[in-house]
Parts: C-alpha cells; structure tokens; sequence
C-alpha cells in the first residue's frame, strides 16, 4: 500500500490511490487524485512523483496550500548547477524555460499572490495583480511592461491548470481573467542593401562570423538551431540542411534539446553561393584541427564550434556580433534579426504566410501573420486587393 496504486476511471483519466500517512486518531490517511491522461505508464509516473513528494515532506495539501506552495511543489527549487541531468517540472520540455519560470514565480507571482490559499484564488484577485504589476512590478517598484505580465500570467495559468487536471481545483480563476494586451512590436531587419554589405565586410576582416551569419540569412534558422547543426545532416551538393535539434544554453550549462513541436523539423534549401561559404569554412576548420593535433573530426562533428569541436554559447554569438557590430560600424541590429530578414525577404518575393510559417519553423501561419504582419501590409495595399478582385468579377470565361 506504501507504494499506491493505479486505477483507469475512463479512457482518458487514472485513479491515484496511496498512503498519506495518518490521522491525529491513528487512523490512515488516504489520498485518492483523478489524473488525466491515455496511458498507465503516464499515469504511474505521475504516481511515482507525488509518492516522492510525499517522503520529502513537500507533497501540498489542497485544502491549505498557498499558491507560493503550489508553484513550488509543481516548479522545485533551481537544481544543483553539479547535477548531471536535472528534472524537468511536468509539462515544460526546456531548462530554459523551467528557470525562467521559477524567475517569474519568486519576483512576480509570489510577492503579491503567494500567501492566498489555492483554493480561494478568485478572479477579481488576478485582475488586481494584473493592475500591481503593471503599476509597480518591476524592479525597484517601476511599473512593468505588459508582455512580462503576460508571462507571469502564464506562470500561474499553467500551475492553476495542473490544479484542475489532478482535480485538487474544481477550475483554472487565471482563465476567467485575460492579461494585459501587448502592442505588437516591428521586427528588426536588415533594409535593403545591409545583408550584402554586412556580408562583404565580415568577408574583408576574414572574421569568425561569417559563415554563421551567412548561413542564417539564407535559412533563418534560430540561433539555437544554428548551434546545433552537424556536418552530418548537411548535404553541401544538394545545398539543404535538416533541422532537427537546438542548442539551450541555461545557468546549469548546454545541452541539445528536440524542436518543440513538428513543425520544428523541417528540411531548409539554401543558395549555391552560401554552400560555397560553408566549404571554405570546412576547409579552414578541418586545416585548424591538424594544427592543434586534434585529428579529423567524426560525422556528428558540430558545423560551427570551438576549436576543440566543444559547443558555442549561443551567448557568445550574441555578445561576439554585438561586439562585431559596434566596431567595425554595421548596422544596430542584434543577431536575432538575420532570422528576421529572412522571413521578410520570403515575404518581399510574394511567398505566401503557409510556406514562409514552415520554412521559419513556426507551430502555425497565426504565429507568423502576429510577427510579420506589417511586412505583409507593405506587400499588398488595398487598392491592390480592389484591382485584384474587380479582375475576378469582370473577366468573362471564353466559350
């Protein structure tokens, strides 16, 4: 019994059953959680968390647990930067985002929500928390924007939401309540011109960038993504790469990390004359290796690293480009913008939203229309539309 048990209630949701210990009168404690989901092995992980957070001492009481110990119980403590692999919270698939989250929770979550018991959350609550942050949530009591409060928003939609699925909550308050809206921002690109002329210049400093920089503004790959690639999965006589992992860089260090969702994995054509680029940068990197007496590097060796063929901080190719940028007086943009410029160069040539969303790698079109929508405004005025369907309306089928 100390172990539980797991019982199907219906074909998308398990009975948890186990000891809790026992009542002042000596009597055992049972715990009885409904989890939802398709499989029993999904459900007898989820058995096996809460029984170790049970002989930790930290499993929540529903009835008296604050929101502070919700979140905790479900995100954890930052793990030891010494641990060799650490456990991701249920439901996130990045130690990046795990840490940002529990960034989240102890600066803007926890100071004004943490001491409500979870249970007696309310949505007037929610929205008056909306209106403190917005007011003074930031640092040192300044007002913060609303895009980082709809990031604490989702913090406590997600904990709120794990409430309802282990039926400790009878529903999410934190949907009843939307966050503050965002203003879409331009994105920053190249104009025209600048690509060629950021190119050429890092071509005369023979510098380390460049083959980098190339090969996203002909993919638009993300920078994790650029980080990742192996010569394995390039095909330098076809000129087309495969996407099909990212390099996440957090405090505990790098590790290699699957896209999120499908549309993630995508095979990428890039032009004859960056293949060319790429060639000349085997070439020099396989040259270097001999020179440190490293040998030739395996299949899976990385396509941009450190001399010794270790992974780049994806930091490093921030802070190197911005470094690169101000000295040698390119355009004020940060590297996040090669992508950019991609996608408005696709969006220039009259590619429709469906193809430029899957090259990009985006979960849907939505996604791209919300970034690149001014780009798409700018490529087909109104007038135009007018013609366009006047054209349909008038022209006479010949018989």
């Amino acid at each position: 019994m100390s172990r539980g048990s797991v019982r199907r209630r219906s074909g998308s949701s398990f009975e948890l059953k186990f000891d809790d210990g026992t009542y002042a009168n000596g009597k055992r404690r049972i715990r009885y959680i409904n989890f939802k989901c398709t499989t029993k092995q999904e459900a007898q992980k989820e058995l096996t968390r809460l029984l170790a957070e049970r002989d930790r001492g930290t499993l929540p009481d529903a009835n008296k647990t604050t929101v502070k110990e919700w979140l905790h119980s479900w995100l954890g403590d930052d793990p030891d930067p010494g641990t060799a692999k650490p456990v991701l919270p249920v439901g996130l698939t990045s130690l990046k985002t795990a840490e940002r989250y529990r960034q989240l929770a102890k600066d803007q979550v926890n100071p004004h929500l943490g001491n409500v018991v979870l249970q007696k959350l309310r949505p007037p609550q929610v929205e008056e928390w909306h209106a403190a942050l917005l007011a003074r949530g930031g640092k040192t009591g300044k007002p913060l924007c609303a895009r980082t409060v709809g990031h604490a928003h989702r913090v406590l939609h997600r904990a709120l939401e794990r409430g309802v699925k282990l039926e400790v909550l009878s529903r999410n308050v934190a949907s009843n309540v939307s966050p503050p809206a965002v203003e879409d921002e331009e994105v920053e690109i190249l104009q025209e011109g600048e690509p060629a002329m950021v190119l050429q210049a890092l071509v005369d400093a023979e510098h380390v960038l460049h083959p980098m920089v190339d090969l996203d503004l002909a993919t638009g790959m993300r920078r994790g993504e650029l980080l990742a690639l192996a010569w394995n999965i390039l095909d330098l006589d076809e000129c087309k790469v495969k996407v099909k992992r990212s390099l996440e860089e957090t405090k505990y260090g790098l590790r290699f990390k699957a896209p999120k969702t499908k549309t993630g994995w995508r095979t990428l054509t890039f032009p004859a004359s960056t293949g060319a680029v790429l060639r000349e940068h085997r070439k020099k990197q396989l040259e270097l290796r001999v020179k440190l007496g490293l040998g030739k590097p395996g299949p899976d060796a990385l396509v941009f690293s450190n001399p010794d063929g270790t992974p780049i901080k994806p930091s490093w190719l921030s802070y190197t480009w911005r470094n690169t940028q101000e000295s040698m007086k390119l355009p004020d943009v940060t590297f996040h913008a090669f992508r950019h410029t991609h996608a408005s160069a696709l969006i220039a040539a009259g590619l429709d939203v469906v193809t430029v969303s899957k090259r990009i790698g985006h979960k849907n079109p939505t996604t791209t229309l919300r970034i690149y929508s001014h780009l798409f405004d700018k490529r087909a005025s109104d007038a135009g539309a007018a013609a366009a369907i006047e054209a349909a309306m008038r022209t006479q089928v010949q018989r």
